[in-house]
C-alpha cells in the first residue's frame, strides 16, 4: 500500500461548516470521479477539538488517498495533471482551500494488532 496525506486549510472567510458542506457535497465527488480506478481509499478527516482549551493545528482536514503501490500513485498523478482534469480540480480548490497552505506527503504505515 502507498498512502498520500494532504493537509488542507479552508479559504479565508469561510466558516468550518460551509467548508465541510462544500467539500462533502461537491469537491468530494470530483475526487471520487477522478480517483476511481486508481485509488483504493479516499478519506477526509476533519479536525475537531479534543478539549475546550485545546490548540488546533493550522489546517482543517487531513485527506488520505491510498493506492496499491507507488506506480499506481504516480500514474494517478499523471492523469490528474491532464489539462482538463487539472483545470476542474484547481477551479474548485480556489473556491474552497487556501491553496498556498496545502501540504502533501507520503507515509510509511506501521500497524499494531491489538488484543481484545
Amino acid at each position: 500500500m502507498f498512502t498520500r496525506i494532504t493537509l488542507l486549510k479552508r479559504k479565508a472567510g469561510m466558516t468550518p461548516e460551509a467548508f465541510r458542506d462544500h467539500y462533502e457535497t461537491h469537491h468530494r465527488r470530483i475526487g471520487e470521479r477522478v480517483l476511481a480506478g486508481h485509488a483504493l481509499r479516499y478519506v477526509r478527516r476533519y479536525v475537531a477539538s479534543i478539549a475546550p482549551d485545546a490548540v488546533l493545528p493550522d489546517f482543517d482536514v487531513v485527506m488520505e488517498i491510498t493506492f496499491a503501490d507507488r506506480a499506481a500513485h504516480d500514474h494517478c498523478l499523471a492523469m490528474l495533471a491532464e489539462p482538463a482534469v487539472a483545470r476542474e480540480i484547481v477551479e474548485d480548490e480556489e473556491r474552497l482551500f487556501d491553496r498556498d497552505a496545502i501540504l502533501s506527503f507520503t507515509v510509511d504505515e506501521c500497524e499494531s494488532r491489538m488484543q481484545n
